[in-house]
């Protein structure tokens, strides 16, 4: 008799699902896409493909989703990263300029640890 194979432990699992959820990052909807289109022609908005190299190199991560949200007359991408570590933040980004315009998500001091550091507390 043969034991039974070991389960995978938590942490385990987490990474099978957090590769998972990067495989299948969801790029634009086609309604995004076709906005995205239309103002990158009238040169209202920066490819999205220009745009996330230097955003993937500078926090370190991959993008998961995307989308293209009119924030009071301001097209903005808002993009998923999933960091090395298995953490999730959301990115706002000016579509026109490229200028990060808000970043949510858990522990972000690690990812500016200069910055964080030279904040009196």
């Amino acid at each position: 008799v043969h034991p039974a194979p070991p389960m995978l432990c938590s942490p385990m699992r987490t990474a099978v699902l957090l590769l998972a959820l990067a495989l299948a990052a969801a790029p634009l909807s086609a309604a995004d896409q076709e906005r995205a289109r239309a103002a990158r022609e009238r040169g209202g908005a920066l490819p999205l493909a220009t745009l996330l190299p230097a955003i993937e190199r500078d926090l370190g991560g991959r993008m998961i989703e995307v989308e293209l949200d009119d924030d009071d007359g301001r097209l903005v991408y808002e993009i998923e990263l999933l960091l090395a570590d298995g953490r999730v933040i959301e990115l706002e980004v000016d579509a026109r300029s490229g200028h990060w315009l808000k970043i949510e998500g858990a522990r972000l001091e690690t990812l500016f640890p200069r910055r964080a550091a030279a904040v009196p507390k």
